[in-house]
C-alpha cells in the first residue's frame, strides 16, 4: 500500500475513532496500536510500553505535574478573588476599570497558575457578578474572562509551552521569555477593548437615565479611601513576590525548570497555609485530588499523542507530509499562513496538547527550511491555539464560563468571545509584521542563538 493510501486511511480512522466520543488519549492511542498490528512488524507491539515510558521519560515533561500543583494551589484558594479585588481597588477610577481590573487579574493569576480552566473559574467567579452587577452585559463579562483566561497558555509558566519545547526541541527558558511581550500585548488590546466597551455602554446606561429610565449600576460613583485600597494589597503580595521569585530562579540560571516548578509548588502550599490556613489534610485533599486528576489526565493525553506521531513518523506519513508541503514550493508568508489556517482547523476539535504533538512532525520541519524561527512560530501557534479555547465547538473555556455563570445562555457566550478572537487574529498580524515583540527579550536575556 502507498505511502499516500496508508496516509488517508491514518487520518480517517483518527477522526472517526473521535468523533466516535471516545477519550482523545484513548482514541489516539486505539489508532497507533492498531496501525501497528497491521502495518509495522509484530514484534512493535511488545514495544508499546517501553516507547511511552521513553518519550515520556524528560526531565522538563517533569515540570508538568509540579507546575499543575502550584496552580491548583493557587486556584482552589481564594487568591483569584484577592487578586482581582486589589486590581479593582486600586483602577476603579479609570474608564473601564473594572474591566481593565479583570484582565489584569487574568494575567496575573495566568502567570501564578499556568492553567486556562483555573484563571476563568478563579477570576469569573469574583468578576462577572461584579461585571454584571454594575451593567454590563453578561455576554460581554463572559466574553472577558473566557479571553483572558487564554492567558494562562500564553504566560509562563505555560505548560503547552512545556511540550512545544519538547517536540520543537528549543530552549524552553527562551520560550518562555517570548512569551512575555505578547502576553502584554494581548493584554493592552483585551484592556482597550473593556474600555472602548465601558464607553458604549455607560453612554447608553446615561440615555436611559436621562429619558427617565432606571439608573444603572454603571453609573454609581465608587469612592474607596486610600487606607482601603492599601487594605486589599496584603493577601496578594505574597503571590506576587511567589511569581518574581520563580522568574527569578528560572531565568538567573538558579534552577532548572523541574526545579523552579517544584520549588513553585512548595512556595504556593506554603503560602495558602499561611495567608488561608490550608494545611490540614481535609484542606489539602481537594488540591491534591485535583493535580493528580489532571496530571493523570495530561500524562496520558501527552503519551498517547506521543505514541501516535511515533506510529507516523515509522509509517513515513510525517516526513511524506513535510516533503509534500516543501514541494509546493509556497511563499514562506503563504505557507505559514496555510498551516496557521490547519491549526485553527484542527482548534475545532483538539486541545492544543493534541495539536502540538501531532501536527510538530509534518509543520516544523517546512517552517525551518523556509526560514522561519521556531521560537517566534510557538509563540504564534500558542496565540492561534488560544483561539480554540473560546471558539466553538470545543472552547474549553466557553465551558467553563457556563459553569460559574449558568444563567447566561451559551449563545451570548460565544457572541463575547468573537471580539476577542478578532484581537487575538489582529496580535498574530502584529507579530508577523514586529516579531522583536516575541524575539527581543529572550535575545536581550539569554542573548542570540549561536552566540
Amino acid at each position: 500500500m502507498s505511502t499516500l493510501a496508508v496516509s488517508l486511511l491514518y487520518g480517517g480512522a483518527t477522526f472517526a475513532v473521535m468523533f466516535s466520543g471516545m477519550p482523545i488519549a484513548f482514541a489516539l492511542g486505539a489508532v497507533a496500536v492498531l496501525f501497528m498490528l497491521f502495518f509495522m512488524p509484530g514484534a512493535s507491539l511488545d514495544t508499546v510500553t517501553q516507547n511511552v515510558y521513553e518519550e515520556l521519560a524528560s526531565i522538563t515533561l517533569l515540570s508538568i505535574p509540579l507546575f499543575i500543583l502550584k496552580g491548583a494551589a493557587i486556584g482552589k484558594s481564594r487568591a483569584g478573588q484577592d487578586l482581582y479585588s486589589a486590581i479593582h481597588a486600586w483602577m476603579y477610577r479609570i474608564p473601564g476599570g473594572l474591566g481593565i481590573a479583570n484582565v489584569f487579574a487574568c494575567a496575573l493569576f495566568a502567570a501564578m497558575a499556568g492553567s486556562s480552566p483555573a484563571t476563568c473559574s478563579a477570576i469569573g467567579s469574583a468578576g462577572i457578578p461584579e461585571m454584571r452587577k454594575r451593567g454590563y452585559s453578561g455576554s460581554f463579562a463572559a466574553g472577558l474572562i473566557a479571553a483572558g483566561g487564554t492567558l494562562g497558555i500564553l504566560l509562563p509558566p505555560s505548560i503547552t509551552m512545556i511540550l512545544y519545547a519538547v517536540a520543537a526541541e528549543q530552549s524552553l527558558g527562551r520560550l518562555f521569555l517570548a512569551g512575555i511581550g505578547p502576553g502584554l500585548l494581548l493584554v493592552s488590546l483585551f484592556a482597550g477593548y473593556a474600555m472602548i466597551r465601558y464607553r458604549r455602554e455607560y453612554a447608553a446606561a446615561q440615555a436611559v437615565a436621562e429619558a427617565g429610565g432606571e439608573r444603572s449600576e454603571i453609573l454609581r460613583d465608587e469612592n474607596l479611601t486610600f487606607r482601603e485600597r492599601l487594605g486589599a494589597l496584603p493577601r496578594v503580595l505574597p503571590f506576587v513576590i511567589l511569581l518574581t521569585g520563580v522568574m527569578v530562579a528560572l531565568y538567573g540560571g538558579f534552577a532548572t525548570p523541574s526545579e523552579t516548578a517544584g520549588l513553585g509548588a512548595i512556595m504556593a502550599l506554603a503560602l495558602i497555609a499561611m495567608i488561608y490556613g490550608v494545611w490540614t489534610p481535609r484542606d489539602l485533599a481537594p488540591i491534591l485530588t485535583s493535580t493528580l486528576r489532571e496530571s493523570t489526565m495530561l500524562m496520558l493525553i501527552i503519551g498517547m499523542s506521543l505514541l501516535y506521531s511515533y506510529v507516523m513518523s515509522y509509517l513515513q506519513i510525517s516526513q511524506s507530509a513535510a516533503a509534500y508541503i516543501v514541494s509546493l514550493q509556497l511563499s514562506p508568508w503563504l505557507l505559514l499562513a496555510t498551516i496557521l489556517v490547519l491549526v485553527v482547523v484542527l482548534g475545532f476539535f483538539l486541545p492544543p496538547v493534541s495539536i502540538i504533538l501531532m501536527t510538530a512532525p509534518i509543520i516544523l520541519p517546512p517552517l525551518k527550511a523556509a526560514g522561519f524561527d521556531l521560537i517566534w512560530f510557538g509563540i504564534v501557534m500558542t496565540i492561534v491555539m488560544e483561539m480554540g479555547l473560546i471558539h466553538p465547538p470545543v472552547g474549553l473555556n466557553i465551558f467553563v464560563i457556563r459553569n460559574i455563570a449558568p444563567d447566561i445562555p451559551l449563545g451570548s457566550v460565544m457572541r463575547g468571545t468573537l471580539p476577542f478572537v478578532g484581537l487575538m487574529i489582529l496580535a498574530v498580524l502584529i507579530l508577523c509584521f514586529v516579531p522583536a515583540i516575541s524575539t527581543g527579550f529572550p535575545d536581550l536575556v539569554m542573548g542570540r542563538p549561536g552566540r
